[in-house]
């Protein structure tokens, strides 16, 4: 399950070539800059939405007078109109919270810094994919902040009733979710919303798909390949089977369906256990974590949304703002109270050792205590695929694909014929842009 995440995006790539979005979306008088260190006092302004961001930003404050940071809180459904607006008009800050996606989106249309060379001191601190999230087509635009790496969190009681096992294959949690059909054809396996087509997204990303892939110059653009088909493969046999429950994520009442029993897993991650928590009151202590289901057994991965801290364009201390970004997400002072759960942050660092940060972000009364939870999360973080990129047009992709998940979900149209079609309107928006690309081999 994908809980209260459905992605919304906004904005679309500008016209750049690849070579654009690789060197220069930061534009020169940026990229000069990111190349001398700042001498002197200066001073940054930061956006964000989270939750407990503020106090850290005054602990790095006092810590640092040379680099003080004035913290904005951006909450809002348009902040990413608004930054583009700021940027536009020259009254940008210079730093902001961003997810992968929008990131990716902002680079191709130029209103992103090229940090890559003053970046580079950090990159050590995070995983892999975690990096990835911050350097769509090589160039790095910001620093990792957070990850969701998934996992399950499945109903062991009612597993116990149905006899059935905490899946640990795609095929094992059919086959689990057809034995409980028989036995009742009101419970589900599964949860899928009309409206959020993120499950074909983690499981493309768990199987090894690449949907957007930088080789040379140009994007490969593999939504048709083997290994995105073989994701596909297993939304089409949830919805031809009638698998997965539709509770919708705009639903106040959507945490019902799993409370009372009628789904019976969920994909989920280490931001929403403080949820499940309040809003399962009747099947607390009935629930616990597996790993997540995956594709090959000898090769396991999942997949994760990462927040990051962008740089925009214009920023004049592109070193300064990737030491304070570097500082709030990997430093232990910073880290240790933003996972405390007092901080309702959720946040979940992107470093590649978690383990001092995984018990206490645990709600133990929600879990059976049958299974090692904090073993279940950390697997969690070291299995995210590093092979999945964000393209200059993927939040437009993901638009587009919105549309037509409502078509499958509703039998419609098949998964396979989406997958189609995205290849196809992928390839053609970004020709019309101007981005070189070709169907992957």
């Amino acid at each position: 399950m994908s809980t209260i995440r459905t992605r919304a995006f906004a904005g679309a790539a500008a016209a750049l070539s690849l070579s654009l979005l690789l060197a220069a979306c930061g534009g020169g008088d940026d990229t000069d800059t990111a190349d001398k260190a700042t001498k002197g006092d200066v001073h940054l302004e930061f956006w964000s939405w989270t939750e407990g961001i503020q106090q850290q930003v005054a602990v790095w404050n006092k810590a640092h007078p040379e680099t003080q940071v004035k913290f904005v809180n951006a909450a809002g459904d348009t902040v990413y109109q608004k930054l583009r607006a700021a940027v536009t008009s020259g009254n940008a800050p210079c730093l902001s919270k961003m997810d992968g996606m929008n990131l990716a989106n902002f680079a191709a249309d130029g209103l992103l810094t090229d940090i890559t060379e003053v970046a580079q001191p950090y990159k050590s601190r995070y995983t892999v994919p975690a990096w990835n999230s911050v350097s769509p087509g090589g160039a790095t635009y910001g620093i990792p902040t957070g990850s969701s790496p998934l996992f399950t969190a499945y109903r062991a009681d009612l597993f116990e009733k149905y006899g059935i096992k905490a899946p640990t294959t795609w095929d094992e949690l059919i086959a689990a979710g057809k034995a409980v059909q028989k036995k009742d054809k009101n419970v589900k396996i599964f949860n899928m919303a009309g409206e959020d087509p993120s499950t074909l997204v983690d499981l493309s990303w768990q199987a090894g798909a690449q949907w957007y892939k930088v080789a040379d110059d140009h994007w490969e653009i593999g939504f048709t390949s083997p290994e995105a088909l073989k994701a596909g493969d297993i939304v089409q046999q949830m919805v031809d089977n009638n698998l997965a429950s539709n509770a919708s994520y705009a639903d106040p009442g959507v945490f019902k369906t799993w409370d009372l029993g009628k789904t019976i897993l969920m994909t989920t991650s280490t931001w929403q256990l403080p949820i499940y928590d309040t809003n399962f009151p009747k099947s607390k202590g009935k629930w616990q974590l597996a790993d997540a289901p995956v594709f090959d057994t000898a090769r396991p991965q999942t997949s994760s949304n990462f927040d990051v801290t962008a740089v925009l364009k214009g920023c004049k201390y592109p070193d300064r703002a990737a030491e304070f970004a570097a500082w709030l997400s990997s430093s232990k002072e910073s880290l240790t109270a933003l996972t405390d759960p007092a901080s309702k942050s959720g946040l979940f660092p992107a470093v590649k050792d978690v383990s001092p940060y995984v018990d206490k972000i645990i709600p133990t009364d929600m879990f059976n205590g049958k299974s090692d939870s904090a073993e279940v999360i950390t697997t969690a973080a070291s299995r995210v695929g590093d092979q999945w990129q964000y393209g200059p047009d993927y939040a437009a992709m993901y638009s587009e694909m919105q549309k037509q998940w409502g078509k499958v979900m509703k039998k419609e149209l098949t998964v396979k014929d989406m997958l189609t079609h995205l290849q196809k309107w992928v390839l053609d928006d970004l020709k019309n842009k101007g981005v070189k690309a070709v169907a992957a081999s």
